[in-house]
């Protein structure tokens, strides 16, 4: 998965030097994720307290507007917005709970499950103490994370994957500070 994902990197890094990246701009390069959640409070808790995440102001959707364009079935909407990062190009996850609704959940117990976004990868600059913020949420890496990525590939770092509140796949990179 890691070998993939650096994969990933290098051909985004390789095509956005191409003559193809100049055919097409983006006024800003970060993609903001949008999930809803069973329980926004205890996945605001997960993002901020455990992995580091910070919230921002949040916003409403009007009922109209989120039916006209076809996010919702006349329901408004309700969002958290958390940030990884500082400035106008940090990473924002927005979680909402859209009241009078039950989301089906899916199987979640592998990313192969099911299709659709699998999970986030998110770098971390101390997995040490990732694991412990996380541990003070009553949260535990999966399997037998963390575990050491090849030296070849990413000298010194390992991958930690963890489950947010929802059983959301959280993929957790850095190294280790012990």
């Amino acid at each position: 998965m890691i070998r993939h994902l650096l994969s990933l990197v290098l051909v985004v890094s390789v095509m956005t030097s191409s003559a193809l990246a100049d055919e097409v701009s983006f006024p800003r390069t970060t993609i903001d994720l949008g999930t809803v959640v069973r329980d926004v409070e205890k996945s605001v808790a997960f993002y901020t307290k455990g992995v580091g995440f910070r919230q921002l102001e949040s916003f409403d959707v009007s009922a109209e507007i989120a039916a006209s364009a076809g996010l919702t079935d006349s329901k408004s909407l309700s969002i958290r917005v958390l940030a990884l990062g500082d400035g106008p190009n940090a990473t924002k996850l927005k979680l909402m709970q859209v009241p009078g609704t039950t989301p089906r959940t899916g199987d979640n117990d592998f990313i192969h499950s099911h299709t659709g976004f699998r999970y986030l990868t998110i770098m971390v600059e101390d997995t040490d103490a990732a694991l412990a913020r996380l541990a003070a949420i009553g949260v535990k890496p999966l399997a037998k994370s963390p575990v050491a990525l090849p030296e070849d590939l990413a000298p010194g770092m390992f991958l930690t994957c963890v489950k947010d509140p929802d059983g959301n796949v959280v993929e957790l990179i850095g190294p280790r500070s012990n």
